[in-house]
Formats: C-alpha cells, structure tokens, sequence
C-alpha cells in the first residue's frame, strides 16, 4: 500500500507531457488582457452573505454533486487539464480538495485558483490578493453557478469544481470531490493511495463521529456548552489514540486524516480564544500528531495561516517543530 509521505512521482513522462499540454491549452482560452477583479467586499453597499433556502426546499445545500470518474461512467470522465477548483485558502473544507490534489501529486493534472477571504451578499469574488479568476474572467464566483443554473438561487461555496469541457460547475459537494481527487485521476498521480479500499469502511466510522463532534462541532461550540463539551471529549479521544498510531488508521496516511487536519490547524489559530477552551497543546499526542503532518510538503503548500488567523497572531513557532517520537508503523495490517 503507497502512502503518499514517502509516495515518488510514478505518472509516466509522457502523461505529465499531456497533462501540462492540456492544462495550458485550456487555460489560454481565457483571453489576454487586464485582469477582471470584483468590486471590494462591502457589506454597507450590498449587505451580508446570507445562505436562503426554505425549510421545506428538498435540494442540498451543496447543490451540485456530479462525479468524476476514471472511465466516464458519470457523464465527467478524469482527464488532465480539463478541471479547475475554486477554492479559498481560508476554508477547511476547500483545503481537503487542494491537499488531495498536492498529496497525489496532481497539481499539473487539476488547476486550482482562489476567491478572495472575504464576502459581502454577492459572496466570494476574486480580487488582486489572491488573483483573478484564470479560466472564465469571472469577478464573482457566482458568475460560475449562473452559467450552469441560469437564475441560481442557492449557496455559493468553495470548493466548486468546474469542468472545462462542458462549461459548468460539475459540484460544489466537499465530501465527493475529495474522494474523486484520491480515487479517480490515478493514470496520472504519484502512485499515493489516500482512500484505499481496505480503509474505507474504517474512514467512514471514523467521519462517524469526528464529522459531528469536531469538524462541525467547531462551530456549533460557539454558542453551546454541549458542543463544547462534545469537541473536547473528542480531542481526549483523539490523543488517546494517537498515542500509539502514526495516523488515525495506523501507519497509512488518508482521508481521515485529511478531514480531521484542516480543522486542527484552524483551531489551534482560533479555538481557544474564540470558545474558551483548552490550546491544542493541551492534548499532546494530538498536538504532536498535527504539527507532524504540517512537516509534509502538501500540508505546508496548502496552509496560509494568515487567512485564518485573528488580526496579529502568528502561528506557533511549534508549527516547525515535528513530534519526533511519535509511533511509526503500529497497525499489524501494514506492518506484517
């Protein structure tokens, strides 16, 4: 079983050669010239962000969830070049795109650029900070969801995966494209396996009640002492368990991991101040075990503290610092 900490580049010469050709043909269809950039963010002007959806409305939330697959069966068929994320660096849930891409080493195959770390009601638009949208010329991401849905209605979100061919967004859906990243762009990949198929099974117990307890429970912890409690108890359990196993499935680097890191990281930047509660370092395998991860080079390319951070905090200086004595290969599955 590969695992993308040690995983080499093992895409053939002549798949990078096609992947980089694709890549650049599709972005030069984007016409030269001054850079489009929306308007700043003001919420004075336009007023807030606000997600509408009635009760009783029986779509998703995350209303796009197309598919890609390796052979085509989906209608969207995994192809180098062709597909672009939308992501903002400031979202954990776009960075479990962006880190799927740079662990598979799929960053010439799957482009990636970033909306702005700020929104007012016309939601995310793209401006000079973080550049201009490279592929449509869009100023505001919704141009993308109006494109595919004439008169869209719903939530704007990062990630959002559009697909160049077609012209339109083939999801907005967090969970699947994390998936299709790890699973369905292997002819061009690093040879990594984020979701083996032996792990499955265990990934999803474990999103069971990381998901609830932590990676939402972040934010429902605001305002409730039950959440509050909830994420805690779920950190002790955590560091429990990370005391003695590499990553949260033994010594395989996966999904799992992926989902619980880019919460970590945010709070460790935020949580304590902003609910209360005990600085990571408190759990100290946990600790150990994030700081460990950010020594990968995909981790790393994938962070911008500064978009989630408070005005004025620096990541800790222990960010530098890995858990050098942490397990290595614990789980007798791999090991044997």
């Amino acid at each position: 079983m590969s695992n993308p900490a040690t995983a080499t580049a093992t895409a053939t010469a002549a798949a990078a050669a096609a992947a980089a050709a694709a890549a650049t043909a599709a972005t030069a269809a984007v016409p030269a010239g001054r850079p489009a950039y929306a308007s700043p963010t003001d919420v004075a002007a336009y007023g807030p962000y606000r997600i509408n959806q009635a009760p009783d409305d029986p779509r998703p939330l995350y209303r796009f969830t197309g598919r890609i697959t390796a052979d085509g069966s989906s209608g969207y068929r995994a192809e180098p070049g062709r597909y672009h994320v939308y992501a903002g660096w400031f979202c954990p849930w776009a960075q479990r795109v962006t880190l799927q891409i740079a662990l598979n080493g799929l960053e010439d195959v799957i482009s990636v650029s970033y909306v702005d770390n700020t929104r007012d009601a016309r939601g995310w638009g793209f401006r000079e900070q973080h550049g201009p949208d490279p592929v449509n010329g869009f100023t505001l991401l919704r141009e993308a969801y109006e494109a595919t849905e004439p008169g869209f209605d719903g939530h704007v979100s990062v990630p959002t995966l559009w697909d160049r061919e077609t012209g339109r967004v083939v999801s907005n859906n967090y969970v699947g494209l994390g998936i299709d990243v790890a699973t369905e762009f292997r002819e061009w990949s690093n040879g990594a396996d984020t979701y083996p198929e032996a792990l499955r099974d265990e990934i999803a117990l474990l999103d069971g009640w990381i998901g609830p307890a932590v990676n939402q429970g972040i934010q429902r912890a605001r305002d409730d002492a039950a959440a509050r409690a909830a994420l805690l108890d779920a950190f002790a359990e955590l560091d429990r368990r990370l005391a003695s196993a590499r990553y949260l499935t033994g010594d395989t680097l996966t999904e799992a991991d992926v989902r619980l890191w880019v919460t970590l990281v945010r709070y460790a930047q935020r949580g304590p101040a902003e609910l209360g509660t005990p600085p990571l370092a408190a759990f100290g395998d946990l600790w150990a075990y994030a700081r460990d991860l950010y020594q990968l080079p995909a981790f790393r390319a994938t962070t911008d503290f500064s978009s989630f951070s408070p005005p004025g905090v620096a990541p800790s200086p222990d960010w530098e610092r890995p858990g050098t004595d942490r397990p290595r290969a614990v789980d007798a599955r791999s090991s044997a």
